[in-house]
């Protein structure tokens, strides 16, 4: 396989002469995944034979409304995901670069390698831990996007996700119960026209007090103007971050092969 360039092409879908922004797919792979213990990233866990991340890259890579797909990756494991690219043949992938120290560094990374896109083209940041993305999730998100200029994933809590606090002893104590009908638990693909999504990244990056998990976080505080779409996501679409999470991965996976193999019945 041909060297994977250091930095996404910049250019402009329209210039091209077509009629749709181009869609890149950042997959965030910056953090270790302390909370899963050992010496691997949880990126590189095998999961149903293949790495967790060569999961997430081969569902951008076969969603027709993805153009190219970017990766930012731990620094020290760079070459692990260059050989999984090659033998795996994910031709979408057009860089691999290396990620930030927090999730905000490695998305504000991702968007210096779009630097030179069009503000109306489209980025979709995927947490590289959600190995299970479906096509419908993908297409939703990039659909959204043709009348919003920044959209998230979520699902509705089924528990009741209470605010606490700390006494004087430091002990935990209740605050508050919001209710549970408004609340939702955010994923990814989390999806953005790059104009806005800059906008809000070169205001936050200038905020000495920056501290955010979330990208749609990040233009809700610094965007406060602009809407942030919600559409549905799907509980299969879990986040690999502690011990056990891959056993349950590989049974949701087990779980869809079969509904995909019923169906061709």
């Amino acid at each position: 396989m041909d060297p994977i360039p250091s930095a996404a092409p910049g250019q402009d879908a329209r210039a091209a002469g077509t009629a749709r922004p181009h869609v890149t797919a950042a997959v965030l792979a910056g953090g270790v995944g302390t909370r899963m213990g050992g010496s691997l990233p949880k990126q590189l866990l095998p999961l149903a034979g293949r790495p967790v991340i060569e999961h997430s890259l081969a569902a951008f890579c076969a969603a027709p409304e993805v153009d190219d797909v970017i990766v930012l990756m731990v620094a020290d494991h760079i070459a692990d995901v260059a050989k999984i690219v090659a033998d795996s043949g994910l031709a979408k992938v057009s860089a691999l670069l290396p990620g930030g120290a927090t999730r905000t560094a490695t998305s504000a990374a991702a968007l210096r390698a779009l630097d030179g896109r069009h503000g109306g083209d489209l980025v979709l940041l995927h947490d590289a831990a959600r190995p299970l993305v479906t096509p419908r999730t993908i297409r939703a998100c990039v659909a959204e996007l043709a009348t919003a200029g920044a959209v998230g994933v979520a699902v509705p809590s089924g528990d009741t996700v209470v605010e606490v606090s700390t006494d004087s002893s430091g002990a935990e104590v209740l605050r508050r119960v919001p209710p549970r009908a408004s609340l939702r638990r955010m994923q990814t693909p989390q999806g953005f026209r790059l104009d806005v999504i800059r906008r809000a990244y070169d205001r936050a990056l200038a905020d000495p007090g920056l501290a955010a998990t979330d990208d749609c976080g990040v233009v809700l505080r610094y965007l406060p103007d602009e809407q942030v779409r919600i559409i549905e996501g799907e509980e299969a679409n879990i986040k690999v971050t502690h011990p056990g999470d891959i056993e349950v991965a590989e049974v949701l996976l087990q779980q869809r092969t079969e509904r995909h193999e019923g169906s061709r019945v």
